[in-house]
This record gives structure tokens, C-alpha cells and sequence, in this order.
């Protein structure tokens, strides 16, 4: 690989770069805590971990407060896995265009960049890990010849995949996606069987690495009762769902097993159901008092029944809920902005933090509420623009392409997860399909001759088909 040449737009893209990761930081410091932060960070602190979240966020936030109280520590290790992805390709790209100042500037002002990236969620240590994970691809790539190099790219990339896929459930997809990529590389520097080598040892690796910290960091949790609470969440609100939508839906499992709670889904449940979150099925007390008391497998059985004897009644479910997470038709609902420092009291008296909503805190609420309502904030322009760098990397074909596509490939496929277990249409819940989108598109900006060429190419040949049917 040859040295990097500093032209003004490299100098110029690496101080937009350096001045929105700084402001980012300051501006927030240090972070916003919505209840989830709180409880993680409390996790942290007191070394036990309750499993309804990943344990890796909470170790990772104690051993920040252990060196630094709170949660500055943690903040620079997110915006440092994003903001440095995007400087180490600024710094090593061949070359580097003015375009790629432009995409810079938008990226730092996105409500996704100066916001998101200073709130104190799993959400974004997952997204910041996944995309920072396949830009290490993308330099062991360009690296590659230069075996010390591409050894410790590899390595980086070994980790970050590791890691994410140890800060969300889904998060597995980003892995086998991760180690296809590596895959494909090894066998486009020397053949197939070298590339079969890589992914599969790299898959299992990483695979037995994750395993293995799973289980070190479920010594000191509640044994796991978090997926088991979650799953059977699921299952309610798929079961709630599907009478909503088909009232004379037989559901009799449950009608033999525990009749109160079929009563209770047709009615409170049906009441208040609402494709949008399952948050509003709390509002009946003596659901919930059921569902506790009810023995899980009744309530999977009865799911599975619904699935194999009425799939396209559960696929039509499915797909309402999902179409809520991805479109976003009411972006209020679905949450886009938080600021602030908010969760439970005892947590945060245990923690020695008070609730936080300042002026500065205000400013940036207001801000980021500024591009609700537009395509900033939604989800389905970051799938255009995703599926748009797809195709201009996967038919470009430069020596980072590969890892740079499968990227917003991975995080399409994630988006697509959530068709499956989505009970709520959070914006942050997607927030690695905008991020990968973001990537791209900068990776892409750094040398867009290709992209130019393309768009010529089109331009051209529509004005040519237009002066032919002129002329017919």
C-alpha cells in the first residue's frame, strides 16, 4: 500500500473529522442516561448483572467507572470505535476528494452523530463495534501484503465482532456476516480454499470466544431469567397481535391450559394492543399477573400453534409490527430523541446521580427534534442509500470494497431480524442500518470517480434513448 499523500481535501476531511468527534464529546459530557443507562451502569458498579441485557455493556461500564466515575470513559470508547473508524480511512485512503469534506460535514451534524453517539445505550456500542469491526476488514485489505499489518487489522476486527456480537442478541448475524467478509477477501488475495479457511476458523473462533465470555459474565448475573422474560413477551404479544387482528382465532392450547389467559388476550389484551410497542399491555395488571403465573410452555405451544397452523395470519402480524420499527409512522412514538440523565431512584441514589435535564441538554433536544418528520430521521432513507453503496462497491471492486459492502449488507440483514422479534418500534433499534448507510456513503466520498463515472454513463445513455424517441 503506498503512503498517503496530504492534499488540502485529506487535511481538510480530517479536521471536520477531529472537530465534530470533540464537539460531540463536549457538548454531551458526560453522556445521556435514559433508564437503561442507569441500570447498566448500576450492573457495573456493584458487579452483578441482571441478564435483561447483555452483561458485556455493564462490565464494560464498570471497569469505565472503576478508573473514572460515571460514564466519560465509556463515552470516548464510543465515539472513539466511530470517529476513529472514519479518521483511519480519511488518513489511509489512496486518495481523497472533496466530496468526501462534504459527507464528512453532514456526517458530525447528523442528530445520529452529535446525539445518538453520546447516549449510554447498547444500542450504540453494538452499532459504533459493527461498523468499526468491518472498516478493519476494509484496512486489512488494503494492507494485505503487508502480513504484520494485516495481522493486526484482523485482529481488531476479530475483537470488535466479538463484542458486538456480545452487546445484542441479534448481534450473531454481524459476526457470520463478518467472517463471510473475511472470507471473501482471503480468497480474492489467493484462492477458494484459503477463503474457506478463514471464514469457517474465524466463525468458530470467534463463535467459542463469545460463548466463552457469555458464560464468564454470567457467573455474576440472574442466571439468565432476562431472554426466558423476554421471549415469553414475545410470544404474548404475537398471540395478542394475532386475535386483534382475527377475533375468532382459536386458540385452544391455552383455552385447555390456562383459560384466564385466553380470556384475558381477547380482552384486555386485545384493548390495548397496538402494533406500535408492547409497553401498553402493562396497562392491564391482571394480564400481567396471568402471564407471571402462567407456565411457559403453554404459552409457547399455543405460539407455535399459531405459526404452523395460520403463518400467514402470524406473518401479517409480524410485518404490521415491523413495518412500525422500519417506517417509523409516528416518529414521536417511536422515541428518535433523548437527552438527559432520567431512570429509577434507587439506582440512581445508589450511583449518587440526580436527574439532569439542563440548558444544554434542552438546545440539543431541540435540535435533534428540528429534523424529526423529515428523511434525516427515518430509516427507510438509510436502506436507500445503504443498498445504493451496495451495488457501487460490489461492482467497483477496489481492494477495500468487499468488507465495505458486506457492511450495510450485514446491517440490512439485521434490520430484517427484527421482523421476527420486534415488540417495539424504538428508532434506536435500527440505529446500525443508519450508521452503516453513513459509512459507506463516506467511504465511497473519499475517491467518488467511480460513482461520477456511473452516473455519467446513465445521464448519457438517457439523453441518447430521449434524442431517439425524438427522432422516431
Amino acid at each position: 500500500m503506498k503512503p498517503a499523500v496530504w492534499t488540502a481535501p485529506r487535511i481538510v476531511t480530517i479536521a471536520i473529522l477531529v472537530v465534530g468527534w470533540v464537539a460531540t464529546v463536549l457538548i454531551s459530557w458526560p453522556g445521556h442516561l435514559s433508564y437503561d443507562s442507569i441500570v447498566q451502569l448500576h450492573d457495573g458498579r456493584t458487579g452483578f448483572y441482571h441478564s435483561w441485557h447483555p452483561p458485556v455493556m455493564a462490565w464494560l461500564l464498570g471497569l469505565g467507572d472503576a478508573l473514572l466515575s460515571g460514564t466519560g470513559l465509556f463515552l470516548l470508547l464510543d465515539t472513539a470505535l466511530f470517529f476513529g473508524s472514519l479518521l483511519s480511512l480519511a488518513v489511509t485512503a489512496p486518495r481523497v476528494s472533496w466530496a468526501a469534506a462534504i459527507v464528512a460535514g453532514l456526517i458530525v451534524v447528523l442528530p445520529q452523530t452529535v446525539l445518538y453517539q453520546a447516549i449510554i445505550w447498547k444500542d450504540v456500542l453494538f452499532s459504533d463495534a459493527a461498523v468499526a469491526g468491518f472498516v478493519c476488514l476494509a484496512q486489512a485489505a488494503l494492507a494485505w501484503t503487508n502480513v504484520r499489518s494485516r495481522v493486526v487489522w484482523l485482529a481488531a476486527a476479530f475483537a470488535l465482532f466479538v463484542l458486538a456480537a456480545l452487546t445484542r442478541q441479534n448481534g450473531l448475524i454481524v459476526l457470520v456476516l463478518g467472517a463471510s467478509a473475511l472470507a471473501l477477501l482471503a480468497w480474492r488475495h489467493s484462492n477458494k480454499k484459503t477463503g474457506v479457511f478463514y471464514g469457517i476458523t474465524s466463525l468458530i473462533g470467534a463463535t467459542l470466544v463469545v460463548f466463552a465470555l457469555s458464560s464468564a459474565l454470567s457467573v455474576r448475573s440472574d442466571g439468565g431469567e432476562g431472554p426466558r422474560a423476554q421471549l415469553r413477551l414475545l410470544r404474548l404479544y404475537d398471540l395478542v397481535g394475532a386475535v386483534a387482528a382475527q377475533p375468532g382465532l382459536p386458540l385452544d392450547r391455552l383455552d385447555n391450559d390456562d383459560p384466564e389467559l385466553e380470556r384475558l388476550i381477547r380482552s384486555d389484551g386485545v384493548r390495548l394492543y397496538t402494533p406500535e410497542r408492547n409497553d401498553t399491555l402493562v396497562g392491564s395488571q391482571a394480564l400481567q399477573n396471568e402471564l407471571a403465573d402462567a407456565e411457559p410452555e403453554w404459552l409457547a405451544t399455543q405460539w407455535y400453534d399459531v405459526m404452523l397452523h395460520h403463518p400467514w395470519l402470524y406473518l401479517k402480524v409480524r410485518a404490521q409490527v415491523f413495518g412500525q420499527v422500519l417506517f417509523t409512522p409516528d416518529i414521536v412514538g417511536c422515541r428518535p430523541v433523548f437527552v438527559g440523565v432520567e431512570g429509577p431512584a434507587g439506582e440512581m441514589s445508589d450511583l449518587g446521580l440526580v436527574p439532569r435535564k439542563d440548558a444544554r441538554d434542552l438546545a440539543l433536544q431541540a435540535y435533534a427534534k428540528g429534523f424529526m418528520g423529515t428523511p434525516v430521521l427515518s430509516h427507510v432513507t438509510y436502506v436507500l442509500i445503504a443498498i445504493g453503496g451496495i451495488v457501487v462497491l460490489l461492482r467497483r471492486r477496489s481492494p477495500g470494497d468487499i468488507a465495505m459492502a458486506v457492511m450495510p449488507i450485514a446491517a440490512l440483514a439485521f434490520t430484517m431480524s427484527f421482523f421476527v422479534i420486534s415488540i417495539a418500534c424504538d428508532y434506536r433499534y435500527l440505529y446500525f442500518l443508519d450508521l452503516a448507510a453513513m459509512t459507506a456513503a463516506f467511504y465511497i466520498a473519499l475517491d467518488p470517480a467511480y460513482l461520477f463515472q456511473v452516473v455519467a454513463m446513465w445521464s448519457g445513455s438517457f439523453w441518447v434513448l430521449r434524442s431517439d424517441a425524438r427522432k422516431s
